[in-house]
C-alpha cells in the first residue's frame, strides 16, 4: 500500500514535469527567427591563432543564414555553414562543417541540429539534439557580438567564450 506522502510526492513530481514541459513548449512555440536577428551583419574574431569571419544575412521568409570561414597563416583550415529554420515549435540551427575544398566533415543527409531553448533581448539559447551542448548567441553591443558553448558540470551548465566577434564596419 502506498503512504499518502509518498503519494503526494509523486504527484508533485508529476506537476513539476507537466509544468516543465509546458513550460518549454510554450517558449518554442512563442520563439521566432526575430529572436536571432540581432546577429545580422559581417563580424570578425580571432580563433586558434587566426581570423575567423561571419556573416550573417536577415531573417527572411523561414530561415536566416549565415557561414563562417576559420583561417590561419592565410589558409582556411574550416568552413561553418549555419542554418536558422522557423519549425512550429520554434527556430533550429543546422551546422554543417567543411574542410578546405569544401568537403563536408558530417554525412550527406546529416547535420548538427539544434533546438530553441529560450530567448532574451539580443541573446538565444539552443540546445545540441542529443543534448552534450548549449550554444549563447549573445550580442553584447552594437559592435560586438560572442559565440558561447556550455556543457554539463557538476550538474550545471558552464559556459565559455568561443568566438568574440566584432563588427566589420
Amino acid at each position: 500500500m502506498i503512504s499518502l506522502t509518498r503519494l503526494r510526492t509523486k504527484s508533485f513530481i508529476f506537476i513539476l514535469v507537466t509544468l516543465f514541459q509546458f513550460s518549454s513548449y510554450s517558449q518554442s512555440n512563442t520563439a521566432s527567427l526575430q529572436d536571432v536577428a540581432f546577429m545580422q551583419g559581417h563580424w570578425l574574431g580571432n580563433f586558434n591563432g587566426g581570423p575567423i569571419e561571419a556573416f550573417w544575412a536577415a531573417p527572411a521568409g523561414d530561415n536566416l543564414t549565415g557561414f563562417m570561414r576559420m583561417m590561419k597563416d592565410d589558409k582556411v583550415t574550416m568552413y561553418e555553414m549555419l542554418v536558422f529554420e522557423q519549425t512550429a515549435n520554434g527556430p533550429i540551427v543546422l551546422v554543417k562543417h567543411f574542410k578546405p575544398g569544401l568537403i563536408a566533415l558530417e554525412e550527406k543527409e546529416i547535420s548538427d541540429r539544434y533546438r530553441f531553448i529560450e530567448a532574451k533581448k539580443n541573446e538565444a539559447l539552443f540546445e545540441k539534439q542529443d543534448g552534450s551542448v548549449r550554444i549563447i548567441y549573445e550580442k553584447l553591443s552594437e559592435n560586438q557580438l560572442v559565440i558561447q558553448r556550455g556543457k554539463q558540470e557538476g550538474g550545471k551548465w558552464v559556459f565559455v567564450d568561443l568566438f568574440v566577434f566584432n563588427r566589420v564596419k
